[in-house]
């Protein structure tokens, strides 16, 4: 039999909700409500202005025969399953680096993580500087080796390998997350190695990589997930371009860095389709579901195989 509250405890329930109604309220008003809603308008006809009219499936249907979608979703897949790998084994060799004891380890610790921290308009349009094919520092250090470099940002062909570069300099938190993760593999390990012969390439890939297995699964994850959000450097580049050279503002030339977000966001705002852009929305949160369902899954087979926790 369940004992009955005093009125001591009901007080105390009664005062810790009010405590924690303006979070209440806020969760309810701008998550739920908001959730709610994108779902109902994802089967309307709805541009803001109007009162939304009931479509059924045609949003979902328009989704699967535009063009456009398949080119974002393929840019975007590009982004999570090229740039990912890149972006992790750039933090992975940093965190092998910082890991080690030396003078000045600290000063290069903040230097490798100060990226994360500048504002990424700031950074973007730094970085949009740095690829002007005729003034940009990139361009100039590869004619020092008698490179001609391209148009990065100009030309199809580069835009998306000029993204990934911008994504290298940004692993900073995900240096810290897998420094911590080597600090954690115990020394005895390399120890017993090392008095069996095994060198510095064996003892990373048959230890350290083992050892820290699921911490980069799981970033991994994460690093997925955030590509399947990629918008706002893309938004800045393709607005930049746009201002200055006269061209489109939609996804950058030939649509080459035109992420799935992005087109949502023109869906919503530019052509006023929010009942489109809402199937868009829930699309990408299946898709994402299911991806971290199975990358989750990988990630507790990666831990079994390896022997972790």
């Amino acid at each position: 039999m369940r004992r009955r509250k005093t009125r001591r405890e009901q007080k105390e329930f009664l005062y810790g909700l009010l405590f924690a109604m303006p979070w209440i309220i806020g969760f309810l008003a701008f998550s739920v409500y908001p959730l709610c809603s994108s779902l109902y308008y994802s089967f309307t006809k709805f541009n803001a202005v109007t009162t939304p009219q009931w479509v059924g499936l045609d949003n979902f249907r328009d989704i699967f025969s535009d063009p456009l979608i398949w080119k974002s979703l393929r840019n975007t897949l590009f982004m999570a399953f090229v740039s990912t790998p890149v972006n992790l084994m750039v933090a992975l060799l940093l965190a092998c680096i910082v890991v080690k004891s030396f003078r000045g380890r600290g000063l290069v610790r903040t230097a490798f993580f100060l990226p994360s921290v500048i504002p990424m308009v700031a950074a973007t349009m730094v970085w949009i500087w740095m690829f002007d094919p005729t003034y940009g520092y990139i361009n100039n250090v590869l004619g020092f080796f008698g490179i001609s470099g391209p148009s990065w940002l100009l030309d199809s062909r580069y835009t998306k390998w000029a993204l990934v570069l911008m994504g290298t300099w940004n692993t900073g938190t995900t240096m810290l997350v897998c420094m911590a993760a080597l600090q954690s593999v115990p020394l005895s390990y390399y120890e017993s190695a090392e008095i069996d012969g095994a060198g510095a390439v064996k003892r990373f890939f048959y230890i350290t990589l083992p050892c820290v297995a699921h911490v980069i699964v799981y970033q991994a994850i994460l690093s997925i997930i955030n590509a399947f959000q990629y918008f706002q450097q893309v938004y800045i580049i393709v607005t930049a371009n746009a201002g200055v050279r006269g061209g489109s503002a939609a996804g950058g030339p030939e649509n080459s860095i035109l992420m799935y977000p992005l087109y949502i966001f023109h869906n919503a705002f530019t052509y006023l389709k929010m009942g489109k852009a809402s199937a868009m929305a829930w699309l990408l949160f299946i898709v994402v579901a299911v991806l971290t369902v199975i990358m989750t899954k990988v990630t507790k087979k990666v831990t079994e195989d390896a022997g972790g926790e």
